[in-house]
């Protein structure tokens, strides 16, 4: 099976966005450049660990590697909506980072998710020779790649964060999502709220 990879090292624009309206919105990664773009959707949990976890690995660069980091209020911020078409690629499965010393940007590999079969097993063998192959499932699943530069890192890590916020105002007793009609709140026993 052949698989995909769509590669920007660098990207000319790299956002989260959403499409839909609060509590329905879908949440997609989209890289644009060299006349190219890719949307990849994923959860608002991914977003939100995606812009939590690229923080820590320019902290992290910084302490090790003495990278310079751009200063928080000197990041200007994209508000632009995503482009269109939002035609989605894939479904993400599984985030990657790294960060590479050698040209100072930080690598993000998003790859889809891949379709387990089950497998059925009949009879009493033991064949362990099979247990070789699924060492690196995600080998055949199609991946978004992106290089980043701090500056660049920042802005993303930014925008991601504004983007899972913007959703539902959370109940000040329970923590659940809000709706424009309000819901059943646990902590008031099933009253409307």
């Amino acid at each position: 099976m052949t698989h995909q990879v769509h590669a920007f090292e660098p990207p000319e624009r790299f956002v989260a966005g959403t499409v839909g309206p609060p509590g329905e919105r879908t949440f997609f990664l989209q890289a644009r450049g060299g006349g190219r773009l890719v949307s990849v959707a994923l959860e608002k949990v991914q977003v939100s660990l995606l812009a939590e976890k690229l923080e820590e690995l320019l902290t992290e660069a910084q302490r090790r590697f003495g990278v310079d980091l751009p200063e928080l209020a000197a990041v200007i911020g994209d508000n632009e909506p995503l482009d269109t078409p939002v035609d989605e690629e894939f479904r993400v499965g599984t985030l990657g980072l790294a960060f590479d010393v050698d040209t100072a940007t930080v690598v993000i590999e998003a790859i889809a998710a891949g379709e387990v079969e089950p497998e059925v097993e009949l009879g009493d063998e033991d064949d362990d020779e099979d247990d070789d192959e699924d060492d690196e499932p995600d080998e055949d699943l199609d991946r978004l790649r992106v290089r980043l530069t701090p500056q660049a890192t920042r802005q993303f890590i930014e925008r991601a964060r504004r983007v899972v916020n913007a959703g539902r105002p959370p109940c000040p007793l329970c923590g659940q999502p809000l709706d424009p009609a309000g819901h059943l709140c646990p902590r008031h026993n099933g009253y409307h709220r």
